[in-house]
């Protein structure tokens, strides 16, 4: 009985596919500019243990990577680098492994390197996926993502203590059923830019602060405190009681804007609903109702109202000196 011969044709070749691939994609960052992985071996090598190069280690660092957490994402180049300017507390930076050479990624990689963030590649699509279970669908991340930890609220008493530490009168604005957090985010700026020690938002049917006021404050809510109060009103009386003056902001109000005496005193602004204006336990609680004086316009948005509130207030201080 013979023995069957196996046929060998001729060996296909690659047609330089193996070579291509190899080469990778043209917008991918040189090793050299990779500064976030000095030491990521080693590191990666001793959270293996004794053990290794067996396949657990890596098993377990790709479940860590797909954990989900009550962490937020941030996306896009400048609003991340804004974040990691400002000490925002992240835990981890995503880049996209095919992403084009631009400052704004490698400063973002040396700022995480040197406040001890991980830095981890992965590709597009799963920065995408990333971005759509965050409730981020179609997000402009721009090949860089930033997760961040839960926002950490101040006690409203904290204000006090903050505007305290300052050399002017305390300014606190509270934002009475502020839903949308772009007023949120646009609120903080003006805040910050007109002197305020902080904000003061309700715990329920209140925008919190995410990752789009976050974005809306360009950075501010890094650096401006915000707290979080469980009964709106109770904050109230306790800044009364700290000898503070409350003053709402409404349409039909008792005093025009600019005319507010009590501004150069310590004050807090109440900044009602978009649709609904001050609610009427809040309003109770003002020491004076104040209006601002518009033209034809039947009213102004939340944002806007604040932030001509706030600069008025401003005015009236620096006149007062």
């Amino acid at each position: 009985m013979t023995a069957k011969k196996s046929k060998k044709g001729p060996t296909k070749g690659s047609g330089g596919k193996g070579r291509r691939s190899l080469e990778g994609k043209s917008g991918t960052l040189p090793a050299s500019e990779r500064h976030w992985y000095d030491g990521k071996q080693r590191q990666r090598a001793a959270k293996r243990g004794p053990g290794g190069g067996g396949g657990g280690g890596h098993q377990d660092a790709a479940r860590s990577e797909r954990r989900s957490d009550n962490s937020d994402l941030l996306v896009g180049r400048n609003p991340v680098v804004e974040a990691l300017r400002a000490g925002m507390p992240a835990t981890r930076l995503f880049l996209a492994n095919s992403l084009d050479p631009d400052d704004r990624v490698n400063e973002a990689a040396k700022m995480a390197g040197a406040r001890g963030i991980d830095v981890v590649e992965v590709t597009k699509t799963e920065l995408d996926r990333r971005c759509e279970s965050n409730g981020q669908p179609g997000a402009a991340h721009q090949g860089l993502v930033l997760q961040v930890r839960p926002y950490q609220y101040w006690a409203p008493e904290g204000l006090l203590d903050v505007a305290k530490g300052s050399d002017t009168p305390a300014l606190i604005v509270a934002l009475d059923g502020v839903t949308d957090p772009h007023n949120l985010g646009a609120i903080a700026r003006s805040a910050a830019a007109f002197g305020a020690h902080g904000l003061v938002i309700p715990e329920r049917r209140s925008a919190g602060v995410n990752m789009t006021a976050w974005k809306t404050s360009a950075g501010t809510l890094a650096r401006l405190p915000v707290a979080q109060a469980t009964n709106l009103t109770r904050a109230l009386e306790g800044f009364k009681k700290a000898g503070l003056f409350v003053v709402g902001l409404d349409a039909g109000g008792d005093v025009r804007i600019p005319d507010l005496e009590l501004a150069t005193g310590p004050l807090v602004v109440v900044v009602g609903s978009e649709g609904k204006g001050l609610s009427r336990l809040v309003r109770e609680a003002c020491d004076v109702v104040a209006s601002i004086p518009i033209g034809n316009a039947e009213s102004l948005n939340a944002s806007v109202a604040a932030g001509v509130s706030l600069y008025a207030v401003s005015r009236r201080r620096a006149e007062a000196v």
